[in-house]
């Protein structure tokens, strides 16, 4: 089958002298590779160094380009001495000149490493086919506040952390990284059950390497899972971070941690440098998705005109139509849509007026759901009786042709 696929994207190879060809043969979209490109090429294509050179031995490999191959391995292990997949690569190429091997790692891999090794090598194969289209914009990040000078958007599907950089409100995409996610893939529900979650979460704290045990590398930045929406599905556990790696390690598997999202210790020393504390989103996804910008400029305008209503019509005091921006389904905290609803009555009518301003406010969908987003702001709230200010969130679906609010509370 390997052959098959290897002549069939016109490979020089022969049948299995290298099977490691087999893990680009398999790689997504594999014919996108397109002919032979230099290390500088792929580096413009915003992989980082170690990683391009790496690809360019595995296209070297699949062109037939063995010496090729083996001088730019070289090279990468003189850089990084720690970098596992390539060392395999470099064993799998030694054992070649002596004649066909059986299998990718022939050389010294342990059996039980090896699928971990092809997947590494296929996912970044993967990532190098698929760039960030140039015309379009991550469905998620419909609006980022002023304070939000980045935004991290997690591709678990394709071992890919993007960063953005926030331009007048809109995203602008600045580079990716290779990650590593939870032992058993995605979706997490319970505490230890070694998953990734899934949604929209932001940077809680910073834990330096010095506070850490060396298996975290450069050091974490903790995220808020479980996050309003995740407490109300019944999902539970702690301790989601973004981390490095053990400092005799370059970089691990695409499924290896234990729920956390798991960068190479000089990619996170980088993404260090970006992440703000209590303000960074962190936008976990099974597959990114890219939109036109007028889709999401659409979607954006839809929330904005219902935010906007909401706060006119608790401005006014009509309670009733204040209310109907409330889904039958909503909650915060422990209390219910009928105790939401008679409280709100009781406190509106004891006011002789209320004016309510909001500012700095964030949008973004929920992953996976066109139908949920996560809207926060600064509320300015004033009447006859009470001011006050806060930061608030709340959390909108979509019911027939309305958004609603599902949940409301402090941010």
């Amino acid at each position: 089958m390997i052959q098959k696929l290897a002549l069939h994207h016109g490979a020089r190879v022969r049948a299995m002298t290298l099977p490691i060809l087999a893990a680009i043969v398999l790689a997504s979209d594999v014919s996108a590779m397109g002919s032979h490109q230099p290390v500088t090429a792929l580096i413009g294509r915003a992989l980082q160094m170690p990683e391009a050179m790496l690809v360019q031995a595995l296209i070297d490999i699949r062109a037939n380009r063995l010496g090729a191959a083996l001088d730019g391995v070289n090279a990468l292990l003189e850089v990084k001495p720690d970098f596992r997949l390539a060392q395999l690569i470099k064993g799998d190429l030694l054992m070649a000149r002596a004649g066909p091997i059986a299998r990718m790692g022939a050389a010294d891999a342990p059996v039980e490493r090896l699928n971990d090794l092809r997947d590494e090598a296929r996912a970044r194969l993967t990532r190098y086919t698929l760039q960030p289209p140039q015309d379009r914009v991550p469905k998620y990040l419909l609006q980022l506040r002023p304070e939000q000078h980045y935004a991290v958007v997690v591709d678990t599907g394709r071992s890919t952390l993007y960063l953005f950089e926030n331009r007048g409100g809109t995203p602008r995409y600045l580079t990716d990284y290779y990650i590593t996610v939870g032992k058993n893939g995605i979706n997490k529900l319970r505490e230890g059950d070694k998953r990734t979650p899934l949604g929209v979460y932001h940077v809680t704290s910073q834990l330096p390497r010095d506070k850490l045990d060396a298996f975290y590398g450069a050091g974490a930045f903790p995220i808020s899972y479980p996050n309003e929406f995740d407490v109300r599905e019944g999902r539970n556990g702690h301790g989601i971070w973004l981390h490095g790696t053990p400092r005799d390690t370059y970089s691990r598997p695409p499924r290896a941690s234990d729920g956390c999202v798991v960068l190479a210790n000089e990619d996170l020393d980088a993404l260090a440098k970006r992440v703000q504390i209590g303000v960074t989103p962190v936008i976990i996804a099974e597959r990114m998705e890219w939109v036109q910008a007028p889709a999401a400029q659409a979607m954006r305008a839809g929330l904005v005109q219902r935010l906007e209503r909401w706060r006119h019509d608790w401005e006014s005091r009509n309670s009733d139509q204040y209310l109907q921006h409330y889904s039958r389904s909503f909650a915060a905290a422990d209390t219910n849509l009928a105790e939401w609803s008679a409280q709100k009555r009781r406190v509106n009518a004891s006011k002789e007026w209320i004016k309510v301003r909001l500012s700095d406010t964030s949008m973004f969908l929920y992953p996976g759901r066109d139908d949920l987003a996560v809207v926060s702001f600064l509320q300015d709230y004033s009447s006859s009786n009470l001011s006050n200010k806060m930061r608030k969130r709340q959390y909108w679906i979509r019911e027939g042709d309305n958004w609603k609010i599902l949940y409301e509370g402090a941010a």
